[in-house]
């Protein structure tokens, strides 16, 4: 069994925490909030700081909102650079920037450590399944030593390349997914203002070429009205702000992806920015003066 250690014991970290502890290894926390209770009763160990958790385990991971705060973490006063020693490995599984993603390789490797990026892909749902997708970046001999790991966090686990390309490769899976709910909104707002009943179009819809999980989940969400997040618009906004800007460096145009940016930002005008993600149709709603379907 392993020491593993885990910084950032939020909606995500928790779920994802547990299932290491479940897995019988020895878990190490630390979270601004303190280490959640149920970790505690399962015989999780609380630690003082990020560096306290670096020094006490051989693994350690981040789970955290931004890449400002995947820094500070580790390299701020207190971080996870300050504990480690040489031969450890940090995987940070938080979705941030690949560009300051590699900077935060070279200082790890630079105390003789490895350095994975893998961030995730499904949700809260997905944390709490052990059913996310992870996206690896790093060495492959780290990886291999992490993926008996990540296989208790989740199902579909891909060694993409070197450090950084975990991270290009969740950026792209966010703009997927944000022009699959554009998509879907548009064609139930397109059918119900037609006059046709949304939920029986979804529902045959999903039996042909166009079905898409999408439709499945958030097409449900949109016909039912149900926009507590799952994944909050605001988090969709941080993922897409490092699609454009990513894009800007690479001198690339990605105009769909900075429409579903600006109705993800009408949506957050109106006081939509904790809204779910399947809630960009609001805007779509707003620009057609029509609902989908009645609110509930």
């Amino acid at each position: 069994m392993a020491k593993v250690g885990f910084v950032g014991l939020g909606i995500m970290g928790a779920p994802m925490a547990g299932h290491l502890l479940a897995a019988g290894h020895e878990l190490y926390g630390h979270s601004r909030s303190g280490l959640p209770r149920a970790l505690k009763e399962a015989g999780a160990i609380a630690c003082v700081s990020s560096a306290d958790v670096a020094g006490q385990a051989d693994i350690v991971f981040t789970m955290l909102p931004d890449t400002h705060d995947v820094g500070r973490v580790l390299f701020g006063e207190g971080g996870v650079a300050a504990g480690l020693t040489a031969g450890k490995i940090v995987v940070d599984m938080s979705s941030i920037a690949p560009v300051e993603t590699k900077e935060f390789a070279k200082k790890i490797n630079e105390l003789g450590c490895d350095y994975l990026d893998a961030p995730v892909s499904g949700g809260e749902v997905g944390a709490k399944a052990a059913s996310l997708t992870i996206m690896v970046g790093g060495p492959e001999a780290a990886f291999e030593t992490v993926k008996p790991l990540f296989e208790k966090m989740g199902k579909n686990i891909t060694l993409v390349g070197g450090n950084g390309d975990g991270q290009t490769t969740k950026v792209a899976n966010q703009i997927i997914v944000a022009l699959n709910i554009l998509a879907v909104s548009e064609a139930l707002l397109f059918a119900s203002k037609a006059g046709a009943d949304p939920a029986k179009v979804r529902q045959a819809l999903m039996g042909g070429f166009a079905n898409s999980r999408i439709l499945e989940v958030h097409g449900e969400r949109i016909v039912k009205r149900t926009f507590a997040p799952g994944f909050r618009i605001e988090l969709h906004q941080k993922d897409l702000n490092l699609a454009l800007s990513g894009a800007r460096q690479l001198q690339l145009s990605l105009p769909a992806t900075a429409l579903a940016q600006q109705l993800f930002s009408a949506c957050a005008a109106h006081g939509g920015a904790a809204w779910d993600h399947s809630a960009m149709v609001k805007a779509l709603e707003m620009l057609a003066n029509h609902t989908v379907s009645p609110e509930r």
